[in-house]
């Protein structure tokens, strides 16, 4: 493939045809037991080393978003995309709260700086999109700043994808009563508590603006070249197979002949290790039954 070419990968309008097709292939969903996720998500998720193959192979870059409400499930779900891939190509990206300076920058400054280079893929915990959500509605950002952002976002994705950059976005939706039920159960677990920092709190008391700023959101940045992919999360199992199943329809990744690896002989000669006794041995506080 030619440097031409490949810029303009994926085709916005090929992109879109692909997808549609996809989408009307599709049967209707098959129920499946906890033995049975457990099997598809191990399926999946070998998919996705061949997926990341690919992309390695191939130069490829890909960048996807998981937005959502608070509670939707975004931290299982790049969980189990992340487990079985190679972190050398493949990252999750939470941009922190910015500093004095970055405040003073470009906006999509911070942002950039973590784009995938060749062979790479970058999964956004959150994005550019927190202009349109959380500054928006906690009054971090002017409401000139919003208005431009919401303008120039859309110039901003095509950009990427004239340079060859395959951008996904994927908004996990929760239902008020399911993300009730999650927030009252992060209430108990220690282990969850660190979620509830004072701008998640403030979030629920202003539950309304949320939703509106999102469909706002959605009605400026949902176009044909850069769709939202809305993944229905009230059951994180069920969500989690749903979009693990569309990201791999979405890049036009084929498996890779890897060959046959052959492990090479032992290394063989004398050498006289020292005692275990010189060695610290972290004490055996467990032993867990293997059979």
């Amino acid at each position: 493939m030619d440097a031409g070419s490949q810029a303009r990968w994926p085709p916005p309008c090929e992109t879109a045809e692909r997808t549609a097709a996809i989408i009307r292939a599709v049967p209707l969903p098959i129920e499946l037991s906890r033995n049975d996720y457990e099997e598809e998500i191990e399926r999946l998720q070998t998919e996705l080393v061949f997926m990341q193959e690919w992309i390695v192979a191939k130069q490829r870059r890909l960048v996807v978003l998981f937005e959502g409400r608070d509670t939707a499930g975004k931290d299982g779900v790049l969980r189990r995309i992340t487990a079985p891939l190679n972190p050398r190509t493949c990252r999750i990206v939470a941009v922190p709260t910015p500093t004095e300076r970055e405040q003073t920058q470009w906006f999509f400054q911070r942002y950039v700086a973590h784009l995938p280079a060749a062979g790479e893929i970058v999964l956004f915990d959150r994005s550019w999109y927190n202009r349109a959500g959380v500054e928006h509605v906690m009054g971090y950002c002017s409401d000139e700043q919003y208005v431009e952002f919401l303008r120039f976002c859309p110039q901003f994705e095509l950009a990427l994808q004239n340079d060859g950059i395959q951008v996904i976005k994927y908004w996990l939706s929760v239902s008020d009563e399911e993300q009730e039920r999650r927030f009252q159960a992060r209430l108990s677990d220690p282990r969850k508590r660190w979620k509830f920092s004072p701008t998640d709190l403030e979030a629920r008391a202003r539950w309304v603006d949320y939703a509106e700023a999102k469909d706002r959101m959605f009605e400026h940045t949902d176009s044909e070249h850069s769709p939202w992919w809305v993944v229905e999360a009230d059951d994180k199992r069920t969500a989690r197979l749903n979009l693990i199943h569309h990201l791999l329809s979405e890049v036009p990744y084929k498996r890779l002949d890897a060959g046959h690896v052959k492990l090479p002989k032992r290394q063989q000669r004398d050498y006289q290790r020292p005692p275990k006794s010189t060695q610290r041995f972290v004490p055996e506080r467990y032993a867990v039954d293997s059979h």
